[in-house]
């Protein structure tokens, strides 16, 4: 069986996505879900999930190797960046070469990078005025955003579109695509 570790930080909807996705896979489970923030909405729902879940603090994922540690632990074959702001740190990297994948709600190599993620991109989509934006699966490299891209799905951007309607349709391409490239990836 492989096992997924999810990273996330905000409230956690593409994480109770994957999570659903693979609650009944014989192949692939979600083994644990760890967050930076002791607030994160992501601990309630995967509290409700039954899905174990850790907080870690800065000096524990930058300074140190407990974080991979607790990693290998779990027995993680993949760590999957669901909404987690923090870059990763070259221990986790290195620990896990190629097997730490992110999504980011553009298309890249446009609004990527340090401070771009959320309502930031949407916002600068809509003022940039694009025609299309989507997701980016990509794999974690040293650099945020700039690893090797694995996925993109794009979907229009209309003149009327304003950026919670935007962010709208980025979250429905993310929650239909996102759980189906983990598994081609595991499988």
């Amino acid at each position: 069986m492989k096992r997924i570790v999810i990273l996330a930080s905000g409230s956690g909807s593409n994480a109770e996505n994957i999570i659903t996705y693979f609650t009944e896979n014989p192949k692939i489970q979600v083994a644990a879900v760890l967050t930076n923030k002791s607030s994160a909405k992501v601990l309630e729902r995967c509290d409700r999930l039954q899905i174990p879940a850790f907080y870690f603090n800065r000096s524990a994922f930058m300074a140190s190797n407990t974080v991979v540690q607790l990693l290998k632990g779990i027995g993680t074959d993949m760590v999957v960046l669901a909404g987690f702001l923090w870059k990763i740190p070259q221990n986790i990297i290195d620990t896990y070469p190629n097997q730490i994948i992110n999504i980011h709600p553009a298309l890249l190599p446009k609004y990527g990078g340090k401070g771009m993620y959320g309502e930031r991109v949407h916002q600068a989509v809509k003022e940039n005025g694009e025609t299309e934006t989507g997701i980016t699966i990509h794999y974690v490299n040293e650099h945020y955003d700039e690893g090797a891209i694995i996925f993109q799905a794009k979907t229009a951007v209309e003149p009327s579109d304003n950026p919670d309607s935007i962010a709208q349709k980025v979250h429905q391409l993310e929650y239909e695509h996102f759980p189906k490239v983990i598994e081609k990836l595991l499988i």
